[in-house]
């Protein structure tokens, strides 16, 4: 199928495009940076600092990584497919979320892109990782045979739960192999009995504790960590009640963003802009680049996006999943402070709790955390809206 003919098809599937800010006056939060119009200046004045705000926006923007369908890649598997156009944007999407995790993690948050300047080797070694073969460690065709058992097959379009169980697989996959491009250990925030009883997943503190001492094999207690937050926020749209919930994550310093769109039609949500969200979008069909730090001179501007999408948070499906990328256990317990007051000021309707330990109780109430509040976040509540992961 042509880009153009795909272009229509998601136009249709996840509405009009819509580009550009919604507005010039308004903060924008992207991946836990705020980029804040300042007030109370001249017209001249107000002008200029708007046009250098929204400059600096754009360059963050367009410095996060893209990934998209692909085209002309050696067969997924033992299939014939060469390409996974129509069928792979949830797993495009989580791709952008982790690759994202490691440029975090490998060149810090304020790193961009500069156009003027050969790319670092390890800009392009994060590039590398996400190539379109088996030998690039967390290619499409690593992730598929990673997610079998969550139903992950080329040709199929998946939710965001069954992504992020793949991705915790794939990640533990190559730890054991001691392949050294996977340097976090990847935790699932779940419900209880792993989501079977519906309800607000439950960050348990312990379990996050034993992910990160497993990581290491036993040679440190904590090592950087991804959390994935898979979510159903109501049945045919996400409940108006969790939206500003689902805002005010993009506050935390240590937000991925959301894995979320249309049934469908996934995109990498980034940031937000009042109820509006930016997206990178997957769904643009180009050709396979091969990408690695020997490779200095490649053109990688099909990783990149300059133009800027927005979505009416309203309209997004309620399957989605969040992500949260901690350095260290001070990074660690500064997000759970953060998520036990968000849930705290939910009115009842918390995305997710925090909890010490499975003995706080059955309600996975954050009261017995060392990191909670003395705010009683009711569990029970409002089940009504949750489905089944």
């Amino acid at each position: 199928m042509a880009s153009g003919a795909i272009r229509r098809f998601q136009d249709r599937v996840l509405g009009p495009s819509r580009t550009g800010i919604p507005s010039t006056t308004s903060e924008i939060w992207l991946l836990g940076v705020c980029y804040k119009i300042s007030e109370g200046e001249s017209s001249e004045d107000a002008d200029a600092s708007a046009g250098c705000v929204l400059d600096a926006f754009r360059q963050d923007f367009s410095s996060l990584i893209l990934v998209t369908y692909r085209r002309g890649f050696e067969p997924i598997g033992d299939t014939t497919y060469t390409s996974d156009v129509g069928w792979g944007c949830m797993l495009r999407s989580g791709q952008m979320l982790f690759a994202q995790a490691l440029l975090i993690q490998r060149l810090g948050r304020s790193w961009r892109k500069k156009e003027s300047e050969l790319p670092e080797e390890g800009y392009l070694e994060i590039l590398g990782l996400f190539g379109d073969s088996e030998a690039s460690a967390f290619s499409i065709h690593n992730l598929i045979l990673a997610g079998e058992s969550y139903g992950l097959a080329a040709g199929s379009w998946v939710g965001p739960y069954a992504v992020c169980r793949s991705w915790e697989s794939l990640a533990r996959k190559k730890r054991e192999e001691t392949d050294v491009s996977c340097s976090m250990a990847v935790h699932i925030v779940s419900g209880s009995e792993d989501g079977e009883r519906g309800g607000a997943p439950i960050l348990c503190i312990e379990d996050v504790t034993k992910t990160c001492l497993e990581y290491s094999e036993g040679e440190t207690e904590w090592t950087s960590v991804l959390l994935l937050v898979p979510l159903v926020l109501g049945l045919d749209k996400v409940n108006p009640r969790y939206i500003p919930s689902l805002i005010a994550t993009f506050s935390f310093p240590q937000s991925l963003g959301i894995l979320g769109g249309k049934p469908g039609a996934s995109t990498y949500i980034v940031g937000v802009q009042e109820d509006k969200g930016f997206y990178l979008d997957p769904h643009d069909v180009q050709q396979v680049v091969t990408v690695n730090k020997e490779t200095k001179d490649v053109d990688t501007s099909s990783y990149h996006c300059n133009t800027i999408r927005y979505v009416p948070l309203e309209s997004l499906d309620p399957s989605l999943a969040l992500g949260f990328y901690c350095r260290d256990k001070d990074d660690f317990d500064d997000f759970c402070i953060r998520a036990t007051k968000l849930a705290g000021d939910s009115n009842g309707a918390p995305l997710f709790t925090v909890t010490q330990s499975h003995r706080a109780g059955e309600r996975g109430i954050a009261e017995t955390s060392s990191v909670a509040s003395s705010t009683e976040i009711p569990g029970e509540e409002h089940e009504d809206d949750w489905q089944l992961l």
